[in-house]
């Protein structure tokens, strides 16, 4: 891949943001024809933006430097509030257990801190790798990794065998199978350790620490794996029980209930990855999902994961109580196979949603009770962009159902896009999902080169302005356009750019 050129130190750039004029032109009418009416009094959305996932590399060095600092310039003078990066656990605690290394994230809170901004930092306890828009590999601690090795059921197990080095499975939790300490002790610890670094820094600097329970830092299982083929969009996906730990869990609760049969494996025909919901037993529309076996098994399995999510948070908070710093956890935006009965695809991550269930009014309960913020993801997509008819997608009546279960459950609720996209559609669904859900914030991926392209510049800036300045009833929306996708190089404008393309997207 050819490198991008990056900008010299000596060279000085600012971002003269967009007028209300300029964002009203961009943020034009409706598709549909609706005009948004502008109340005179206005709601703020921070807009953060998340930086490349190798901010920090593998020598625990701090990665182009030269370039992330004249790009923290040009996003502070689009009116951006901060940014987000991973606190990756295979990098900090890399030499061994309890021995952390912050140098490089202090260098970087330095540096935004300098700019005037404002920083959310995710305690990511699983891999880079292996996911939509993973560009690197960071994998878990070696010593992590040799316990791995030494006792393959401390991650998540599909029906065939086949482990997810990811994440450790929250099956053994409360199990000391880390050299003495149960993998929440873990996460205790590096959580501590980090607040004892930054405490000068919590709540003025770092005003948010987004807290990772999953794969993809997301609360949920890795049901669909996609870097090594096992799955393909839109595949259902398959439940990961079937480590030894997770065994040992479903047969305790089957016997609980008198139940012992249901108790010695996962369903037997809930299908593979790849599949669609009608070629199952268990999905199909009168599934077996449906019995009473069915509704013992989802309870079970979502269960679980509800309970890692308040052993976590209840950690986190523990550790950042004192602080006045935001706490929030990522749930996963799935929605393909959500206009079935059954949900399957959610039904696999963890997610007990169907037609007949709130899957998601649990999770937003469970987020409030740690004051913490549920973060979604695919704000950015529409239905009419989605393969509704074969894979039925909806992405927007999935956000929609998130945000009534955050505001019935009193938890605040921001967002993030699934994909990298620059295009005016993209930013104006983002836009009216604010509107409608009464979002607190939003997080823009990611930095790279692409975003200070000159058309893509323009847009994003007129999209920071309408989320500043939405009103009451929110912003007019952008028209849509071409998605777009790029690597993740922290890259910044073309060095061949003349003074009049420069000045067209206010960069100076």
């Amino acid at each position: 891949m050819k490198k991008p050129p990056t900008v010299r130190a000596s060279r000085a750039y600012s971002v003269t943001p967009t007028t209300n004029k300029e964002a009203e032109r961009l943020l034009g009418p409706l598709s549909h024809g609706h005009v948004v009416d502008r109340s005179s009094s206005t709601t703020t959305v921070p807009v953060f933006v998340m930086l490349p996932l190798d901010t920090v590399g593998m020598n625990g060095r701090l990665n182009r430097a030269k370039a992330l600092n004249a790009s923290l310039m040009a996003l502070k003078g689009a009116g951006v509030d901060g940014v987000m990066v991973d606190a990756w656990w295979g990098l900090v605690e890399k030499e061994g257990p309890l021995k952390y290394e912050w140098e490089a994230y202090h260098e970087l809170v330095v540096m935004v801190a300098k700019h005037g901004l404002k920083l959310q930092v995710v305690m990511s306890f699983h891999q880079c790798g292996g996911n939509v828009g993973d560009s690197c590999s960071i994998p878990l601690p070696p010593w992590v990794l040799e316990e791995m090795s030494r006792n393959p059921d401390i991650v998540y197990t599909d029906r065939s065998g086949r482990r997810n080095p990811e994440y450790i499975s929250l099956g053994c939790d409360s199990v000391p199978v880390l050299r003495g300490r149960t993998p929440i002790q873990c996460y205790t610890d590096f959580m501590r350790s980090f607040e004892e670094r930054f405490h000068d820094y919590l709540g003025n600097v770092i005003v948010e620490i987004q807290v990772g329970m999953g794969p993809c830092g997301e609360l949920r299982y890795p049901s669909y794996p996609e870097s090594n083929g096992t799955w393909r969009f839109p595949g259902i996906g398959e439940f990961q029980c079937y480590d030894k730990y997770m065994k040992a869990s479903l047969r305790a609760a089957a016997e609980t209930i008198g139940q012992k049969e249901w108790g010695h494996s996962g369903p037997h025909d809930s299908g593979n990855y790849n599949q669609f919901p009608e070629d199952t037993g268990f999905f199909c529309r009168d599934g077996t999902w449906n019995t009473d076996y069915g509704h013992f098994f989802l309870d079970w399995y979502s269960g679980l994961l509800l309970h890692h999510c308040d052993l976590v948070m209840s950690a986190a908070a523990s550790v950042f109580h004192a602080t006045s710093t935001t706490l929030s956890a990522k749930v996963a935006g799935i929605h393909w196979h959500y206009n079935t009965r059954s949900h399957p695809a959610e039904l696999n991550a963890g997610y007990y949603n169907t037609r007949a269930r709130d899957g998601y009014l649990p999770l937003a309960r469970a987020l409030a009770r740690h004051g913490a913020v549920l973060n979604f993801t695919c704000m950015e997509m529409r239905d009419g962009e989605q393969d509704g008819a074969r894979a039925g997608c909806s992405p927007e009546g999935l956000v929609r159902q998130v945000g009534a279960a955050a505001r019935e459950a009193g938890a605040g609720l921001a967002g993030e896009n699934a994909l990298e996209r620059y295009d005016g559609g993209a930013f104006g669904r983002v836009v009216e999902a604010a509107r409608e859900g009464g979002l607190c914030g939003f997080t823009y991926l990611r930095v790279n080169k692409r975003l200070f392209e000159e058309g893509n510049w323009r847009e994003f800036v007129a999209f920071v302005r309408a989320m500043k300045e939405m009103g009451r009833g929110g912003g007019r929306l952008l028209s849509e356009e071409d998605c777009g996708r790029s690597d993740l190089y922290v890259g910044f404008v073309k060095k061949d750019w003349n003074s009049k393309t420069a000045a067209a997207v206010g960069v100076h």
